[in-house]
C-alpha cells in the first residue's frame, strides 16, 4: 500500500463552511479512487495523508498540488506499508483549532506548532505519528 504526506497552506482563511465543501469534495472524489486518508488544518496550513494505489495516488498529489485554493506544497514523507492506516476513511478530517479538538485525550500544545514543512522536514515521521494520533482518539 503507497502513502504520501504533505503540508501546504491555503491562499486565504477558509471558513467551516468551505472546509466542509471541500471536506465532502475529497471524500467523495476519494471514494470512488479507492484512495483514504486524513486531512487535519490549522490556521491556515493543511496537512494531509493520502494512500492506495501508488499511481493513483501520486496522480491524485499532481491534480492537488495544482489546485489554486492552497500553495507551498511539501512532500514531507512517501513510501509503501503493508496496510492502510486509515482503511474505510475516504477522508478523516479534524480542524485543530476547534475546541473538540482540544479536548481529545493526548491533546498537546505541539499543535500549536504551524503544520508546515519546516516543522517537520527534520524528522518527516513525526507528520505520520500526528496523523495517526487523531485516527486514534476520534
Amino acid at each position: 500500500m503507497f502513502f504520501l504526506t504533505y503540508a501546504s497552506t491555503a491562499v486565504r482563511d477558509l471558513s467551516k463552511a468551505d472546509l466542509n465543501e471541500l471536506l465532502a469534495q475529497c471524500r467523495k472524489n476519494n471514494a470512488e479512487l479507492d484512495i483514504t486518508g486524513m486531512l487535519l488544518y490549522k490556521g491556515g496550513n493543511f496537512m494531509q495523508v493520502l494512500e492506495g494505489e501508488e499511481s493513483t495516488v501520486r496522480s491524485l498529489y499532481a491534480k492537488i498540488s495544482g489546485d489554486p485554493r492552497h500553495k507551498g506544497e511539501i512532500l514531507l514523507q512517501q513510501g509503501t506499508q503493508e496496510e492502510r492506516q486509515f482503511p474505510g476513511w475516504s477522508m478523516g478530517y479534524r480542524d485543530l483549532e476547534s475546541q473538540e479538538a482540544r479536548s481529545i485525550p493526548g491533546y498537546s500544545e505541539f499543535l500549536n506548532t504551524p503544520l508546515t514543512g519546516q516543522e517537520f522536514s527534520a524528522d518527516p515521521g513525526r507528520a505520520q505519528k500526528l496523523l495517526l494520533s487523531f485516527k486514534r482518539n476520534m
